[in-house]
C-alpha cells in the first residue's frame, strides 16, 4: 500500500515467522534486501508487526554474528559493525534485522522515511531509550512506536495493508483489556455527494462533466504544467515526499475550487506528489481493473514483441481513460528525456508511476506483480511516440 505522502510500505509480521528449525535465514535476509530493493531508490516505509515474535521463531545469534560480521566486511567499520552487533542482540531479532539493513546500507538508509513499530513489548521500548544516544539523531526521528492498529491510520493508507488475523485479534484484545475503550480512527471518504468542485477520489467522468467538458482534471492540467515549467531537471523529481499537512491543504484546496499557486509553497516536490497523489485516489485506476490481468502477461511476451502488446492493450481502454494517459505519458517521456540532469530514467519513473496508474481491483498488487506492472509502465514512457501515435480521439 502506500502511505499519506504517497510513499510505498512494506510490512513485516512477526508472527508469520515459522520456527528457527525450518527457516533458512540466510535466505530471509536476501530476501529482506530483495524486497527493499523494489522500492529503495524512492522514498519508502516500513511497518513492523512485531506480535508473535517468540523465542521457537527468533534468528539465531550465529546467524546475526554471521549476517553482521558480513555488513562490516563489505559497508561499514569493525567497531561500528561489533558495536550495533551488540545493540541488536539485545533487541528483537528481526526488528533489528531491518535496522541494521537501513543502517549497513547507505542506499537502503537513505530513503527509508519511517518505521513504524506496531504493538512494541516495554523491553525493545526500554533499551531503545538505554541506545538510542548511539543512534544518529536523524533516523531515530524516522522511529515510531504504535500501541494499536488504529494509529496507523494517521500514517498510511490502513485498509490497504494486508494485517494478519493473528495481529488483528491481537490488538483487540489488548484494547479489551484496556479501561476505557477509544474509538477507532475512521477513514474520512470523499463527502457524498461529492462537492460539485471535488478533485480528489471521484472518477474522471464526473470531473469531467463538472468542468464543462474538459477531458484532462484540472489537478493534472495544473501539475504538469507547473513541473514542465520548473522542474524537468530537478534531480529525484517524483522520488521525494512533501509534508503530509501541506499536500492535504492543497488537496482540500482543490476539492473546494480554489485556486493553487505552487509558488506560494517554494517545494518543486508539491505539485509531484499532488499528481500522484491524484492518480492513486481515482476510484478506479486510470488503466482500468480490466486491464490488470492484460498487464500481469506482457512478461511472459516475446521481448521483440512487447512494445506492440502494450500498443494493443492501450488501444482498448475507454475514450477518456485514453486521453488522460496519453497526456500523462507524455509528459513522463518529457521528464525521462531530462534524466542526465533529474536521474529519472524512464525505469524510475515506472517504479513510480506503475501502482499508481493500474492495482487489482480487491486488495493490492503483489511482490511479483511488481515487475510486470513497472516493466508496462516503463515501455509506455520509453516508447511514448509508437504507442499513442496511431489513434486519435475526438476532442483529444
Amino acid at each position: 500500500g502506500d502511505d499519506n505522502s504517497g510513499r510505498k510500505v512494506i510490512t513485516f509480521s512477526c508472527c508469520r515467522m515459522p520456527p528457527s528449525h525450518q527457516l533458512n535465514h540466510t535466505r530471509l535476509l536476501e530476501y529482506l534486501k530483495y524486497t527493499l530493493d523494489q522500492y529503495v531508490e524512492n522514498d519508502y516505509t516500513v511497518v513492523y508487526f512485531h506480535y508473535g515474535l517468540k523465542s521457537l521463531n527468533k534468528p539465531s545469534l550465529k546467524w546475526l554474528q554471521t549476517a553482521y560480521k558480513e555488513f562490516d566486511r563489505k559497508y561499514v567499520s569493525k567497531i561500528f559493525g561489533l558495536l550495533f552487533w551488540f545493540y541488536s542482540v539485545l533487541l528483537s531479532m528481526i526488528f533489528k534485522s531491518l535496522l541494521t539493513i537501513s543502517f549497513s546500507f547507505p542506499r537502503y538508509k537513505k530513503n527509508l522515511k519511517a518505521l513504524y513499530v506496531v504493538h512494541p513489548t516495554n523491553f525493545i521500548k526500554i533499551l531503545w531509550n538505554i541506545f538510542k544516544p548511539l543512534i544518529s539523531h536523524k533516523f531515530g526521528k524516522k522511529i515510531t512506536y504504535l500501541n494499536y492498529l488504529s494509529d496507523l491510520r494517521e500514517h498510511l493508507k490502513y485498509d490497504q495493508l494486508n494485517i494478519p488475523q493473528e495481529v488483528i485479534r491481537h490488538d483487540e484484545n489488548l484494547r479489551g483489556k484496556q479501561k476505557g475503550r477509544l474509538p477507532l480512527v475512521v477513514k474520512v471518504p470523499p463527502p457524498r455527494p461529492p462537492l460539485p468542485t471535488q478533485q480528489f477520489g471521484v472518477s474522471l467522468q464526473y470531473i469531467k462533466d463538472k468542468n464543462k467538458g474538459e477531458l484532462i482534471p484540472p489537478v493534472m492540467k495544473e501539475t504538469v504544467s507547473y513541473l514542465k515549467r520548473k522542474g524537468l531537471q530537478v534531480e529525484g523529481l517524483f522520488r521525494r515526499s512533501a509534508s503530509i499537512q501541506t499536500i492535504k491543504d492543497v488537496q482540500k484546496l482543490y476539492n473546494q475550487g480554489k485556486s493553487v499557486n505552487f509558488d506560494d509553497y517554494h517545494d518543486i516536490h508539491i505539485p509531484a506528489v499532488i499528481l500522484k497523489t491524484f492518480l492513486r485516489e481515482l476510484p478506479q485506476p486510470l488503466l482500468t481493473f480490466e486491464c490488470y490481468d492484460h498487464i500481469l502477461g506482457i512478461t511472459s511476451v516475446e521481448s521483440s514483441l512487447r512494445v506492440s502488446r502494450c500498443k494493443q492493450i492501450i488501444q482498448g481502454l475507454p475514450e477518456h481513460n485514453y486521453i488522460v494517459l496519453k497526456y500523462l505519458i507524455c509528459f513522463l517521456h518529457m521528464v525521462s528525456q531530462e534524466s542526465i540532469y533529474n536521474r529519472m530514467t524512464a525505469s524510475s519513473l515506472a517504479c513510480v508511476f506503475g501502482l499508481n496508474l493500474i492495482w487489482p481491483s480487491k486488495g493490492t498488487a503483489s511482490l511479483s506483480a511488481l515487475v510486470p506492472l513497472n516493466l508496462f509502465t516503463e515501455l509506455l514512457i520509453d516508447f511514448y511516440t509508437n504507442i499513442f501515435n496511431s489513434r486519435t480521439v475526438p476532442g483529444e
